[in-house]
């Protein structure tokens, strides 16, 4: 999905003030049992994500830009998203769950222009025991900042998810275009900002991410040891 949008914020960046404005399958094959194609699937699936995503120098092709680019990152205490039912972390109280997967982003600028940015999004969503129903609409906000300080500008966006019967995991594509920061001067190098995304998290999130919990599921433990707490990696 492809975002655009509208933001005016004012702050004071060294020289001058600053307007921001942020617009907005792989197949197996072979035999073998069903296992082993589940597995193969996954593989398949797991490489052609790296392959598009894992790339660390690559800026969209259409941007060009005549100096650093700001620096574009997933906030760590906001990167995934997982609802637990009545507050109880365990796996069989797991709701809806998200994870930004992958984030590829270019800029523009030039002169004393203002720079221009485009950020491309991978997310992985999903649905666990104790979700209801087959849609989920999850929250998630990118925020521009002078690099290290405050935050310039940021702006939330709902995002709709909806899962077919039996499905429990949904990737999502989107792009947010045109995010324009202007500079003080043609001195004023991108590497002065950074671009935050993350989603909207309650601080029960915020911690469980913090902490680096997960939930894995441990071969030969016993039913009541597998679904336990989580564990940190």
């Amino acid at each position: 999905m492809r975002r655009s949008l509208n933001i005016a914020l004012l702050a004071l960046f060294t020289a001058g003030s600053l307007a921001v404005a942020i617009p907005a399958t792989a197949q197996g094959r072979g035999g073998g049992s069903d296992a082993d194609r589940r597995q193969q699937e996954e593989a398949a699936k797991k490489k052609k994500r790296e392959q598009e995503w894992n790339q660390p120098a690559a800026p969209l092709p259409q941007l060009r830009n005549a100096g650093p680019c700001p620096y574009v990152k997933v906030l760590y205490d906001a990167g995934r998203f997982i609802e637990f039912k009545d507050g109880k972390e365990s796996a069989g109280t797991v709701g809806w769950t998200g994870e930004i997967q992958g984030v590829s982003a270019g800029c523009e600028y030039k002169d004393a222009d203002p720079i221009k940015v485009q950020v491309e999004l991978l997310f992985a969503m999903g649905r666990g025991p104790a979700a209801v129903g087959q849609q989920k609409t999850y929250r998630y906000w990118v925020a521009v900042t002078s690099r290290n300080q405050s935050v310039i500008a940021k702006e939330y966006f709902d995002l709709p998810v909806g899962f077919s019967a039996g499905e429990d995991r949904v990737f999502v594509r989107e792009t947010i275009a045109n995010i324009t920061i202007p500079r003080a001067s043609a001195d004023t190098s991108g590497a002065n900002f950074e671009v935050l995304i993350g989603f909207d998290v309650t601080p029960q999130m915020a911690a469980f991410n913090r902490d680096g919990k997960r939930f894995r599921v441990n071969a030969g433990a016993t039913p009541t040891a597998a679904a336990g707490a989580p564990t940190n990696p």
